[in-house]
């Protein structure tokens, strides 16, 4: 057996995955992300350990024949994040999460910064790991100084179970110290964010096995010491593992906490003006593009909470069908937005209230507005020369036909939803543990899904949501001259 983890931004998955791919058992545990200011975004990285403790803690207990056989481990989880060691390696402040942005000026700086952006094939985005350290450098100069190593979150996860300071590819590429192209940290851009090449892990690649499990580890875990742990990979390329997607002309959509758009790509090809990323993939020799919007199903979260109903309760209300699009108009940038604005100033809106506007019709204008939203990242992608015949989509948002439908129109291309919901991320941490481990090939591993149902572009509404595509772009302009 192999298992999976996909450390995401509001809980832990686990699942449980045989050597032949099969998903034999699932669990979960949540935990929350604190906002102490607007715009900032932070999490208290014990909570993913306590979150993994209560994890194994149901498999074991709901499949334990199948718990004791596991081999291996691998792990996904959000990008970008800035959790700091000390030299005894405890952690020094809250993680600074993804989607904060609180290091707008330190990104700017960095971005304006002679190769950076050649060196690095992205954007210095606000949510990126650089800017962070530099923020924290000047805001909070006794934890800097305090700094012996920079881990994305997944890669605590890792230190914790096996000890060893890593990280992979996928989730190095976001951090703007790897020079994404050749694969190797950039002394460049390490230095002139004021960081030590010694402050950063060693670098491999997504199936690399790390090392076994701590004995203390494994004993409180009721695993064996030979249990090993792979690299893993960041959260978007893990779900790409999850889905086959590797050659060019393949993607997904992924309507979760942030909604991305990933195009897989056979060659390291950047258009950072763009604002879509470029990173490594999570094997070798291989690379992706995605555009990102910083609140996807987020902005439903925020509805849900703010007229204090369920998110269910709300989506439900909806049909399976899109109907075409809503008279009012919703902006999602709550948190300001990447692709392909590149703005952490800008915050969201509705236009066009009226007191005919109710519920249902808010939570209708919110999908939408995000489905405006990720057409923004396919016309992108577009313009970089990138083609997508069709998408995938995984993420907790494709569990409504409602928002399916509305996006096949709203691109105009095929929706495919696979037949075994939302396991994307974490049956690609799994998969990256089995190819790691077995020595079996990618393609033999990495299949695409058995698709459930395909949503098809409505003529009658393509014209109609295009129409409204229209207005929601110029009304960025409009609302960014208003703030």
């Amino acid at each position: 057996m192999y298992l999976g983890l996909d450390l995401g931004t509001s809980g832990l998955r686990g699942l449980l995955v045989s050597a032949e791919g099969i998903v034999v058992g699932d669990a979960a545990a949540d935990y929350s992300v604190q906002y102490p200011q607007d715009g900032w975004s932070e999490q208290d990285p014990q909570s993913w350990i306590d979150a993994c403790r209560d994890v194994m803690s149901r498999l074991r207990h709901k499949h334990s024949k199948e718990y004791r056989s596991i081999k291996g481990i691998g792990i996904s989880g959000h990008m970008h994040g800035a959790t700091c060691l000390d030299k005894a390696g405890d952690v020094i402040r809250p993680c600074i999460l993804w989607n904060d942005t609180r290091a707008a000026k330190e990104a700017a700086e960095l971005d304006n910064m002679a190769d950076f952006r050649d060196l690095s094939g992205n954007i210095v985005f606000p949510g990126f790991t650089a800017p962070k350290l530099m923020w924290m450098a000047r805001h909070e100069p006794n934890n800097f100084a305090r700094v012996a190593t920079v881990l994305l979150p997944k890669d605590y996860l890792v230190y914790w179970l096996t000890g060893r300071l890593v990280t992979d590819m996928s989730d190095a590429a976001g951090s703007s110290w790897l020079e994404v192209g050749k694969r190797h940290w950039s002394d460049t851009l390490i230095r002139s964010s004021g960081m030590r090449r010694d402050q950063l892990p060693a670098l491999v690649e997504g199936t690399d096995v790390v090392g076994n499990l701590r004995p203390a580890v494994a004993s409180e875990l009721s695993l064996g010491n030979d249990v090993s742990v792979v690299a893993g990979a960041a959260d978007n390329a893990a779900s790409a593992c999850g889905i086959g997607a590797f050659a060019e002309g393949q993607g997904f959509v992924s309507l979760g906490t942030s909604g991305v758009l990933l195009a897989a790509k056979d060659s390291y090809a950047p258009e950072p003006a763009s604002a879509v990323h470029t990173f490594c993939h999570a094997v070798p020799s291989k690379w992706y593009q995605m555009g990102v919007i910083l609140s996807a199903t987020d902005s439903l979260n925020w509805l849900s909470n703010t007229l204090g109903r369920q998110t269910t309760e709300l989506v439900d209300q909806l049909p399976d069908t899109a109907f075409g699009p809503a008279a009012t108009l919703f902006l999602p940038y709550l948190s300001g937005e990447r692709t392909p604005h590149n703005d952490a100033v800008v915050r969201g809106a509705f236009i066009g209230l009226s007191r005919a506007v109710d519920s249902k019709t808010l939570c209708q204008s919110v999908i939408e507005g995000v489905t405006f939203a990720l057409r923004d990242c396919f016309e992108a992608l577009k313009r970089t020369g990138t083609r997508l015949p069709s998408l995938i989509a995984i993420g907790g948002g494709s569990r409504s036909g409602f928002w399916l439908d509305t996006l096949a129109s709203t691109l105009g291309i095929p929706i495919h939803l696979p037949a075994k919901g939302d396991f994307g991320a974490a049956l690609g941490a799994a998969r990256l543990a089995i190819v790691g481990l077995s020595g079996a090939s990618l393609p033999e591993v990495m299949t695409p899904p058995t698709i459930q149902k395909t949503y098809e572009p409505d003529p009658r509404l393509v014209p109609l949501y295009d129409e409204t595509y229209q207005k929601y772009t110029k009304s960025y302009q409009a609302l960014k001259e208003l703030m």
